[in-house]
């Protein structure tokens, strides 16, 4: 187990959180906003994606949908992207 998966053990369980992390996505997520966007859009990314699933929307389709949406994302703004579906 690395490092960062036992931090986000050790977070999960302080916060009483019952949902599992996809450590792998979220990080995937995180790269592609540092990279598509800018470096401080990676943490606001996944703290809104956080929130979204706080709200009740599924961890899996946030994840994707949000990483879709930075995939596709153009130095000036969204290329061609729709409204966001829940």
């Amino acid at each position: 187990m690395s490092n960062t998966q036992e931090w986000v053990d050790a977070v999960s369980r302080e916060l009483g959180l019952k949902t599992p992390v996809d450590v792998e996505a979220l990080l995937d997520l995180a790269r592609v906003a540092a990279h598509q966007i800018e470096r401080p859009a990676a943490p606001l990314t996944t703290y809104l994606v956080g929130y979204a699933v706080g709200q009740g929307m599924d961890p899996q389709v946030a994840t994707a949908q949000i990483t879709q949406l930075a995939s596709n994302w153009a130095p000036d703004g969204p290329e061609s992207v729709g409204p966001a579906q829940n």
